[in-house]
C-alpha cells in the first residue's frame, strides 16, 4: 500500500485549522503523514500542535510570510509520499476519505488525480450549495458514467471552460505533482494551472462522486472572493487564459484553446460581481470586471 501525505498550508482562522487537523487525525485508515506549514503568526498555534502528541503530525512555521503561491509550492516540495492531498486549512475530511481514495486508486493504478465526492459548507459549517456550485454541477461538470479515467484535451477544455473541480479534495500522484508543482505568478488560478499542466504532461484524472468524503468550505472572506470584488482576480484571469490559449493552440488542442479564450465561467463570475462593485464604488474594479465579462480573446 502506497504512502500518503496530507499537506496543510495554513494562514488565518486557528479554530477552523484545528478542526481541519482533527478531521485528518480521525481517518479510519491511519497510515498517513500530516504536514502543516504555518505562514502566519497566531501566537497559540505552535503550542497547540506541540500538545497533540501524534508522531504522524509535523508542524513547521515559516520564518517569514511567503504568501499563497510560495507556501503551496513549499507544500509540494516537502511532500514525500506516493500520493498527496493539499487541503485547505478550513476544509474538512469525512473519516472515510483516505479509505475511499485508496479504494479508487486500487481500481485505477497510476492515475495522476482523484477527486472523490464533495459537499460544500459555509463559514459556519452548514451544508450549503449556492449559485457558484450549482453552475459547476449543471453547466460545466461532465456527465459522469462510471469511474473511468479522463485524459488529454477533453478534460483540459472542460476545466478551462469552467473549473468544476474542488481542488483541495484532490489526491495527486506524488511524483507527478513534485515534477510539475505550482506556477509562479498566480494566487487565484494556481489550482487550475496545475490541473492543466498535469493533463498536458499526460496524467489521467478520475472523478468518483459515489461517496461524499470531503467538505469544501466556501465563504465570502476567502482570498479569491476578496480579489473578485476588487477585480484583481480577473486581471490575473486574463493573463492566465491568454497564455494558456496560446499554449493549447501550439500543442494542437484547438478545443482547449477555444475554451481558454472564451473562459465562460470566469466571465459569468465577473458579470455576477459587477453589481456589488458598483454599489461599493470600486471604480477600478468595475472597469476590470466589465472588460473581463464582455471581452474574449480571438476565436
Amino acid at each position: 500500500m502506497g504512502s500518503f501525505d496530507f499537506m496543510l498550508p495554513y494562514y488565518g482562522d486557528a479554530r477552523q485549522m484545528q478542526d481541519a487537523v482533527r478531521s485528518v487525525l480521525a481517518q479510519t485508515d491511519r497510515d498517513f503523514r500530516l504536514v502543516v506549514i504555518d505562514d502566519g503568526r497566531e501566537p497559540d498555534v505552535p503550542g497547540w500542535f506541540a500538545g497533540l502528541g501524534d508522531a504522524r503530525v509535523r508542524y513547521l512555521r515559516n520564518e517569514r510570510n511567503l504568501g499563497i503561491t510560495k507556501n503551496f509550492q513549499k507544500c509540494v516540495e516537502l511532500s514525500e509520499a506516493d500520493h498527496v492531498v493539499i487541503m485547505g486549512c478550513d476544509d474538512l475530511l469525512h473519516p472515510h476519505y483516505l479509505e475511499t481514495v485508496r479504494r479508487i486508486l486500487d481500481a485505477h493504478p497510476g492515475v495522476g488525480m482523484v477527486q472523490p465526492g464533495v459537499e460544500v459548507i459555509d463559514g459556519a459549517g452548514r451544508v450549503a450549495r449556492g449559485l457558484t456550485d450549482l453552475a459547476k454541477q449543471w453547466m460545466f461538470a461532465p456527465r459522469l458514467k462510471g469511474r473511468g479515467p479522463m485524459a488529454g484535451e477533453a478534460p483540459a477544455a472542460g476545466v478551462l471552460r469552467g473549473n468544476w473541480l474542488y481542488f483541495p479534495s484532490i489526491t495527486w500522484r506524488g511524483p507527478a505533482l513534485r515534477e510539475v508543482n505550482f506556477r509562479d505568478g498566480y494566487s487565484v488560478f494556481l489550482d487550475l494551472a496545475l490541473v492543466v499542466d498535469l493533463l498536458e504532461a499526460g496524467e489521467r484524472m478520475v472523478i468518483d462522486e459515489s461517496t461524499t468524503v470531503f467538505q469544501y468550505r466556501r465563504h465570502a472572506a476567502s482570498e479569491s472572493s476578496v480579489q473578485a470584488l476588487s477585480g484583481t482576480r480577473f486581471t490575473e484571469a486574463e493573463r492566465y487564459f491568454s497564455a494558456v490559449a496560446e499554449r493549447m493552440e501550439a500543442r494542437g488542442w484547438p478545443r482547449a484553446a477555444r475554451a481558454a479564450r472564451l473562459h465562460h465561467a470566469s466571465r459569468l463570475h465577473a458579470l455576477g460581481m459587477l453589481p456589488g462593485a458598483l454599489l461599493r464604488g470600486h471604480r477600478a474594479g468595475v472597469r476590470t470586471l466589465a472588460r473581463h465579462a464582455f471581452t474574449t480573446g480571438r476565436s
